[in-house]
């Protein structure tokens, strides 16, 4: 399957990328390789988004023009032809006269979407009902696939699963189907089955801990004249793998760091009145753990971060890494908060970098952040998307520690360098509340705005500190 989806990424710049560069690829490497899956000598290409060809060729002819030429080259490489076959999940007459118009040769779904949380039966029903009703509408053939779950990447929308039992029931109704379609069309000889292993959307069928070998059991009876009794097996049985060691020391790995950071750590001060969380970054150097020293257990997990000499103690060396500290509703305070750290770089001019960050970009609308823009301290805690950002009236001072400050009492949004107010924006209400982590160094893990010097004694309070509290810091 062609996943040319992500645009710029996954499709083509033109035709001649098309036959000059990709397609010859595929044909030497995948038509050519003997356990390519061709039927009657044409290579099957199933197309993910085949409406995109129209936009990255620029016209509806200029698609089948390159579908045909497709075609054309299979047959200079000694083929037969190529099936070709556009992905489509619903009923819309209009976008399957769509594929028709583009030349496909039949259309497929790459899973079927059932909507608000259905029982197995009703699963297996949606599915043949939407099966038989694209045959009804007889706009272009298809090649029918049926879906064993789904979830989502994120358990957004519906969610089903149709345990091995009714799943036997939902391929046996397919198979009748599939069977009663013209012998000459590519759906009498073929069933697609969703989906093999797709673990992170919720349809799979591979084995599994739940239900083993269920659902190939299920496949190999309605499919297979084998006998029933058979013995199953997994690579180790066989002395391979386990395949899973990499993950499993993941697993291990990030469990005992969990244990690690949570540990009761506390500093004078620690008692002071709405401090949520306080990370000092003064473990050992070599530390994979930043604790929360107010004593509330919210440390944090070193990713490419190091530690260098603070303002008081170790600080946190940000030059490309970053503390991650996971989701917790305490880190979510509603009617006002103070953010305070001290921070300090030799690099001007820094841009959409970022020191502490609870913003991502599912939800722009929600948590809270501070960090640089063009060199200036800002402060945002947005009410729609991105809004809300308070940047300073001056240039973080350079190659010195600064303190730096940003409150918010539900009414003003304020920011501070070395505790004198350089900055105000009028904003009402509550933080909006998120489940994300926090990150202290950078946006998020792995990501490109990264603030690039130190940062030392980052607080997190659930109120406003006034102006003299900001000017009598007290770390020891």
């Amino acid at each position: 399957m062609w996943e040319n989806q992500a645009k710029g990424i996954g499709g083509i710049s033109d035709e001649k990328d098309l036959t000059e560069n990709l397609l010859p690829y595929w044909i030497n490497n995948y038509f050519k390789d003997p356990s390519y899956l061709k039927i009657d000598n044409k290579p099957v290409l199933f197309i993910y988004r085949p409406e995109n060809l129209i936009s990255d060729l620029g016209s509806i002819e200029n698609a089948i023009k390159a579908l045909n030429l497709m075609r054309n080259a299979c047959v200079d490489a000694g083929f037969s032809g190529l099936y070709i076959l556009g992905e489509y999940r619903g009923l819309d007459a209009d976008k399957l006269r769509l594929m028709k118009q583009l030349g496909l040769d039949y259309t497929f779904a790459y899973c079927w979407p059932v909507p608000n949380n259905p029982t197995p039966d009703q699963a297996v029903k949606a599915q043949m009902d939407k099966i038989k009703q694209t045959r009804v509408m007889n706009i272009i053939p298809e090649v029918v696939t049926v879906s064993q779950a789904w979830s989502g990447w994120a358990d957004e929308g519906s969610i089903w699963k149709i345990p091995p039992a009714q799943y036997e029931g939902l391929l046996t109704q397919a198979k009748e189907f599939v069977s009663a379609l013209p012998s000459d069309q590519l759906g009498s000889k073929m069933l697609l089955l969703d989906n093999w292993n797709e673990w992170s959307e919720g349809h799979y069928i591979a084995p599994y801990r739940e239900y083993g070998f269920g659902y190939l059991d299920a496949v190999r009876s309605v499919f297979s004249n084998a006998p029933d009794q058979h013995t199953d097996l997994i690579p180790e049985d066989i002395g391979m793998g386990p395949y899973d060691s990499a993950y499993t020391s993941y697993v291990n790995r990030m469990e005992s760091l969990n244990q690690q950071r949570i540990k009761e750590a506390r500093k004078n001060g620690a008692d002071k009145p709405g401090l949520i969380a306080w990370w000092a970054f003064d473990e050992a150097v070599d530390s994979p753990v930043a604790l929360d020293y107010s004593g509330h257990h919210l440390g944090g997990t070193l990713d490419k971060a190091a530690r260098a000499k603070g303002y008081n103690g170790n600080a946190l060396d940000c030059r490309g890494g970053c503390v991650l500290v996971p989701t917790n509703a305490k880190l979510s305070p509603s009617t006002g908060m103070t953010l305070e750290c001290w921070v300090r770089t030799d690099l001007p001019n820094q841009d959409n970098k970022w020191m502490i960050n609870r913003i991502l970009g599912g939800k722009t609308n929600t948590g809270y952040r501070l960090g640089l823009r063009r060199g200036k301290p800002c402060f945002e805690i947005p009410q729609t998307e991105w809004s809300h950002n308070l940047t300073a009236t001056k240039v973080l001072p350079l190659n010195q520690w600064v303190h730096l400050a940003a409150t918010y009492d539900g009414r003003m949004m304020r920011i501070y360098i070395d505790g004198e107010e350089c900055g105000s924006l009028p904003r009402s209400g509550a933080i909006n509340p998120n489940d994300f982590d926090l990150c202290i160094g950078s946006f998020t893990m792995s990501h490109s705005a990264y603030f690039t010097g130190l940062i030392d004694e980052v607080k997190l309070y659930n109120h406003v500190l006034t102006a003299d509290e900001l000017n009598s810091v007290d770390d020891d």
